[in-house]
């Protein structure tokens, strides 16, 4: 006889019905709450058409709203939306009970993983459906509708929701404890832009020149900062002639063509996110079901944890503890390596007991750490000796002309861009300049921490303050970014080879007075202007004709020597300048994009072509042209106690911004 029993043969499965509506309906409050917020919005701005009395809307115009929700709102949404998807629908990993009843249920682990998922890729796109559909109705509504731009955004949409919950569900199986997984999900999203701004921090307090406590150089290893900065609405806009009813007609700037430039980003964190649950996946075959209420889920991972941990504390614990108890007792500009080091030490060793703490879930974490402490000690000494005595020579780095893409100067207030093959004369001594500075750090440092203690101050040969600011955006994207305020002393402005006098030779060259007017560079256009008269109170906006003509007296002012020269050791605004404020504005193109930039013209006894325009225009009067120490004489004589006396000479300072 044959006892055997036949059964039917089973079957893998990856999807599982009814936890899939469990899910759906035991967390209706957060998708529900998430599409009644969605929805206000579109429900806002049919309100706001009918108040309008609009009878239609540019269909240009709405995809460009959704290019801008898709670009500015749509990341920071899913960041923070993701994790809290994630807490609810893999919250059965954290607790023992909760993850040893499922796991004895007749649903293998492929089938509650990708359940799981769905599910809360499901929660992520129900407000975002709901919202959608409700913009569809109202642009059908107003003859609004565009298909391929709410094609590019629905595709936008389903790109970046998955990659955010991919990254979520990542990180929930890196860990085992609920509280755990939002700070590891947002230390995973943003570990590149805090370690960045933790060197750049450290480095800039070492190393002279430095002046960015944010490089960007790993800026693309944060998705929501390079989603917010690579995407962008790119439009084209025309003036169309518009005619009213009565027969009027007036220019305005019509949308012509609108697209979404930077979308391919979008695909590129669409296959990191893939990678990413697949990784997911991988872990969740291994998983322990004990792993349950650690702090770190992963065997392997929990050294790695450890080292992460002491190592921020280190870095970023040292730098608070440096500024809260050394910054303020040693008067300087820069960092006292030995106490650093002794800071990071400390810091890193709370971060390296917590951690262990957190790891064992016990306090009994001692006993045979001495090795863990001298490895710190050492690693802190290493990088406090590295940037204090600048090891890898970061400071006196100046990059070769055929590196650069462009370099940009900002001195004596005021904005220089040099091309090279276009200025490689100008360029070449804007580096000599950079390197002779360079070359003069212990000089330049020990005089900055004597004005910062104030033993300077009083010195009429030395000049504090002045800004020197070098970018210099090379060929491979990279940017060498400096920053120095130079003290000027009157004896090295005559003395060949420093940088006083490189620095004073090139500002004040006809070359730099030409190029501070943009003349001859067709990336510059005048736009505007504006001028104050002190004596009457009274400022006038000008226009782009007005502004022309005067920049053109200017130049001939310049050509003649009589506008231009900067003197280091001259006030701005001094007894020498009239009582009127010139500016000039300018719009600069460059790499596809508009810049606003402008300069301040300093008026002076000398600059007749300026001074002519100014009459010709009706712009000022004799009357007007006064200087400061003639119109406040009452005043200055007044809190001085003295008589003011007009100067025997008017000397000429240029003061651009």
């Amino acid at each position: 006889m044959n006892w055997e029993v036949r059964t039917m043969p089973s079957k893998t499965s990856f999807f599982n019905r009814a936890l899939f509506r469990k899910n759906l309906t035991r967390f209706w409050p957060l998708w529900g709450m998430a599409s009644f917020v969605g929805a206000l919005f579109p429900l806002a701005m049919l309100m706001q058409l009918i108040r309008g009395h609009e009878g239609s809307i540019d269909p240009l115009e709405f995809t460009r709203a959704y290019y801008s929700i898709l670009t500015v709102a749509v990341p920071v949404v899913s960041l923070l939306y993701a994790i809290l998807c994630a807490m609810m629908v893999w919250s059965y990993l954290y607790n023992a009970r909760s993850v040893g009843l499922l796991h004895t249920l007749p649903i293998r682990r492929e089938g509650l993983f990708w359940t799981n998922f769905l599910s809360g890729m499901a929660m992520m796109l129900i407000p975002y459906a709901v919202t959608g559909a409700l913009c569809v109705l109202i642009s059908l509504a107003y003859g609004g509708f565009e298909p391929v731009g709410l094609a590019v955004t629905v595709l936008g949409v389903l790109g970046e929701s998955f990659f955010y919950f991919a990254s979520a569900t990542f990180a929930a199986f890196v860990t085992g404890n609920l509280f755990a997984l939002p700070a590891v999900y947002f230390l995973l999203h943003f570990l590149s832009v805090l370690l960045d701004w933790l060197v750049s921090t450290l480095a800039q307090g070492f190393i002279f020149g430095l002046n960015r406590s944010y490089s960007g150089v790993a800026e693309w290893l944060c998705p929501t900062v390079t989603l917010e900065r690579g995407l962008r609405p790119n439009g084209t806009y025309e003036e169309v002639l518009r005619r009213a009813a009565n027969g009027t007609g007036y220019y305005r700037n019509t949308l012509t063509a609108i697209d979404l430039e930077g979308f391919w980003i979008v695909g590129v964190y669409v296959l990191v996110g893939a990678a990413l649950l697949a990784a997911a996946w991988l872990l969740y075959r291994r998983r322990h079901s004990e792993s349950a209420g650690d702090v770190v889920a992963v065997g392997w991972l929990r050294p790695v944890f450890r080292c992460g941990v002491t190592a921020l504390a280190a870095l970023l614990g040292g730098i608070l503890l440096y500024e809260l108890f050394w910054q303020n007792v040693q008067y300087s500009p820069y960092y006292d390596a030995v106490p650093m080091t002794v800071c990071m030490i400390v810091a890193g060793v709370i971060g390296y007991y917590a951690s262990a703490m957190l790891l064992r879930k016990s306090l009994q974490v001692f006993r045979g750490s001495w090795k863990g402490l001298l490895l710190l000690a050492a690693c802190c000494v290493a990088v406090c000796c590295v940037l204090r005595f600048d090891l890898l020579g970061v400071s006196g780095r100046v990059p070769a002309v055929g590196e650069v893409e462009r370099v940009e100067l900002y001195v004596a207030d005021n904005n220089y861009t040099f091309y090279p093959g276009e200025e490689d004369a100008l360029l070449e001594e804007v580096r000599r300049v950079h390197a002779a500075v360079a070359a003069d750090w212990a000089y330049i440092r020990e005089l900055e921490q004597q004005d910062w203690n104030g033993d300077l101050r009083q010195d009429e040969n030395l000049s504090f303050g002045n800004a020197l600011h070098l970018t210099y955006v090379l060929k491979d994207g990279r940017t060498v970014d400096r920053f120095y305020n130079l003290p000027i002393a009157r004896d090295r402005l005559a003395q060949a080879g420093t940088y006083d006098q490189l620095l004073d030779q090139l500002l004040n060259s006809q070359e730099m007075r030409t190029k501070r007017l943009r003349v001859g560079d067709s990336r510059y256009e005048i736009s505007n202007g504006s001028l104050y008269v002190e004596r009457r109170q009274q400022g006038y906006d000008l226009g782009s004709r007005e502004a022309a003509a005067i920049l053109a007296a200017v130049e001939r002012d310049a050509a003649a020597g009589a506008w231009g020269s900067y003197d280091w050791f001259a006030g701005r605004d001094s007894d020498g300048s009239y009582a009127v404020s010139l500016e000039l504005n300018f719009s600069c193109y460059l790499e596809e994009r508009t810049y606003n930039d402008w300069i301040r013209v300093v008026l002076r006894p000398g600059m007749t072509e300026t001074l002519n325009c100014l009459r010709e225009l009706g712009l000022v009067t004799e009357g007007d042209l006064i200087t400061y120490s003639q119109l406040y004489a009452e005043d200055t004589a007044a809190s001085a106690g003295t008589l003011v006396e007009e100067p025997a000479s008017l000397e000429e300072t240029e003061v651009p911004a």
